[in-house]
């Protein structure tokens, strides 16, 4: 750790503080304002929504302007849309809210690229460490964001209100510190436009079960997330069990990043990714069990768990799939994979949680698990046909 890594630590750690928070609220804010039930999860559903559709500017705006300013920008947006939500919340406005939440989609887009800019500050032999040390920075937002959601929800008499101002306020603390962050000098314009066609990177096999395990896994987790809030207040938990269940979930997520990297360094990036599936399986059951506040704790903790397995196996993975040059268009590809994901499980979530209940929703979960599972054994598989092919 050098401390530009460590710089980007804390501002992973406040950009999980602005999503747990924003997960913690959205829905019960989209809940209250919605003009039909199901409809609650379109806030968060905004927020991935947003970010999918600004994956191929953010890759145009990192190309162009480089790592720092290009994030600084995704800071600026994260501050500009948290004051609009805030307006929203005050005019009891929900498409207002939902459109505010599709503008944050660019600083999740952004922000999204902070584990892969992690890999270039450090040297090559440490970058998987690099990669999970720095996601482990989401540990601030474990405990800040539940408990910033929770200390200021009553700020005002509109209740989370208060929360969406908390959130502009943490934009400019990040956007402060991305200033002293020294990012390599980004490749020269002719080395980016060079490199393979996006069609041809897409189409290794590496890359098709990064991208999937990727977006499966994030979709799984978000699936079950975006659903808690609500599912735990028709079950009647007071929202401080519900901050108390986020708060252990996102602890889940990221305290694993001080071992992970090690883990796939020792093992190999399969293993481990195959291990979060198992963690993915453990709280679907935990889940399906009962609707106790203990169950929901252990069952979101592990999911958070099986999360950091499998989306820091799946980035390093991704790693061996590009060049320098062909960076942007790649990153660009895997980050919309996921957020295309994230949106339809965002959507999904609200419906299936508001109109089928807690169960056929964890129930529903087992198809994209079992699908990434057979996509690692696919590449497990070929990987052994070329190991074998080249010993012969």
């Amino acid at each position: 750790m050098n401390r530009n890594l460590w710089l980007l630590a804390v501002c992973q750690g406040l950009f999980l503080t602005n999503n747990v928070a924003f997960i913690a609220i959205n829905g019960l804010v989209g809940l209250a304002l919605a003009p039909r039930g199901w409809m609650a999860t379109l806030p968060v559903m905004g927020y991935v929504v947003g970010g999918a559709l600004a994956t191929g500017l953010v890759a145009r705006t990192q190309r162009r302007f480089g790592r720092r300013r290009s994030f600084q920008i995704g800071l600026a947006v994260a501050l500009g849309s948290a004051l609009l939500c805030a307006q929203a919340a005050f005019w009891q406005d929900f498409w207002l809210l939902c459109a505010a939440t599709l503008v944050a989609g660019y600083y999740n887009a952004n922000a999204a690229l902070y584990r892969f800019a992690a890999a270039e500050l450090a040297a090559p032999a440490w970058r998987e460490k690099a990669v999970s040390l720095v996601m482990a920075g989401g540990l601030i937002g474990a405990v800040a964001g539940p408990n910033l959601a929770a200390l200021t929800r009553n700020w005002f008499a509109v209740p989370f209100a208060g929360v969406y101002l908390a959130l502009g306020a943490v934009a400019l603390l990040a956007m402060g510190l991305m200033h002293f962050i020294d990012f390599p000098a980004p490749p020269a314009k002719r080395a980016a436009a060079g490199g393979r066609p996006l069609a041809e990177i897409v189409r290794q096999p590496v890359f098709i079960v990064a991208a999937l395990s990727g977006a499966l896994g994030f979709g799984v987790m978000n699936l079950l997330m975006a659903a808690t809030p609500i599912a735990m207040q028709v079950c009647s938990l007071p929202f401080e069990d519900v901050a108390l269940v986020l708060e252990w979930h996102v602890i889940g997520m990221f305290a694993p990043g001080f071992f992970t990297g090690h883990l796939i360094r020792r093992f190999g990036a399969l293993p481990v990714m195959g291990l979060g599936l198992l963690l993915n399986l453990g709280c679907i059951a935990v889940a399906l069990s009962g609707v106790e506040l203990h169950r929901f704790l252990l069952a979101l903790f592990l999911l958070g768990l099986g999360w950091n397995f499998l989306f820091t196996g799946s980035t390093t993975l991704s790693l061996s799939a590009y060049t320098a040059e062909e960076r942007d268009r790649a990153q660009g590809a895997l980050n919309f994979c996921v957020f295309a994901t994230l949106a339809l499980s965002s959507f999904t979530s609200g419906v299936l949680v508001t109109t089928q209940g807690w169960r056929l929703l964890n129930l529903g979960s087992l198809l994209p698990v079992f699908l990434t599972g057979a996509g690692l054994l696919w590449l497990a598989r070929k990987r052994r046909t070329v190991a074998a092919a080249a010993s012969a």
